[in-house]
């Protein structure tokens, strides 16, 4: 058995695909820091001109990966392998991924959607796909959010883009609409100026636009009365139970009476 003929094979073999498996290796190591060096530069830059800390991380993520990609196929290059007939497998593998991930496409085409337009921004509180909370984090495929009593909601993007979204955080302020039904015995100018009184002394509630009271419906046994009053967003649910707690120790020290459901029974005569 001749060794010095395999000897020689090997050697030809190592210094004609040697080389390129060092220089691929150098490509990838090279070009995969060089890559996260470019992103972490981006991402300064992005951070330095205020955008939204979502985006900034979405772009991120895709700047990586879209790079990474390109690292990879460099490096394939370089051991001699055709990117082209790789490409078109790669698309066509692509093709058969995105149609059995259509769901999770869509939920990642959603959340493009909302880091764009940014109909709610993380801390906000909101009411959409039939749940509410304090927005937490949006993810490529869901958003969480924190309800009142600390409970965690998933909800896939794709629900939230094909439905309403109410967002309470948006504005700086909030209107308060309370309905107070009394009994029709009551003094109306007194009930007004005591409830008139309760927003007035208290200096959370803004003076523009002015507090409002009014008559809303003459029913058939109370007198209803709207209370409006604006507030800042994030002082709404104190200002709204203080209101009511208040025009309920108010009305007891005056005598203005709040209506109370009556049931009437009704007796078969024999």
């Amino acid at each position: 058995m001749d060794i010095s003929k395999y000897t020689d094979m090997a050697i030809v073999y190592a210094g004609e695909y040697g080389l390129k498996i060092v220089a691929a290796l150098a490509i990838f190591f090279i070009g995969k820091w060089g890559v996260k060096k470019f992103t972490t530069l981006t991402k300064k830059l992005m951070l330095k001109a205020e955008l939204d800390l979502t985006l900034v991380e979405f772009l991120e993520n895709v700047i990586y990966f879209a790079l990474l990609i390109v690292i990879v196929l460099a490096s394939l290059n370089a051991l001699g392998i055709n990117t082209t007939s790789f490409l078109a497998v790669f698309g066509a593998a692509s093709l058969a991924v995105g149609l059995a991930l259509k769901d999770s496409l869509s939920n990642i085409g959603a959340a493009l959607l909302i880091i764009i337009f940014r109909p709610f921004r993380v801390g906000d509180f909101i009411d959409s796909a039939s749940a509410s909370g304090t927005v937490q984090e949006i993810n490529l495929f869901s958003t969480i959010m924190i309800t009142g009593d600390n409970k965690t909601i998933i909800v896939p993007n794709s629900s939230i883009i094909s439905g309403n979204i109410v967002n309470y955080s948006n504005k700086p302020t909030r209107r308060i609409d309370l309905i107070f039904k009394i009994s029709y015995e009551n003094d109306l100018k007194l009930t007004k100026d005591t409830l008139m009184q309760i927003m007035q002394s208290d200096g959370r509630v803004l003076a523009e636009p002015a507090p409002f009271i009014a008559v809303d419906e003459l029913g058939e046994r109370t007198v209803n009365l709207v209370l409006r009053a604006w507030v800042k967003t994030e002082m709404y649910w104190d200002v709204r139970f203080d209101i009511l707690e208040k025009a309920k120790f108010a009305f007891d020290e005056k005598g203005i009476l709040i209506s109370s459901p009556q049931i009437y029974v009704q007796t078969k005569k024999d």
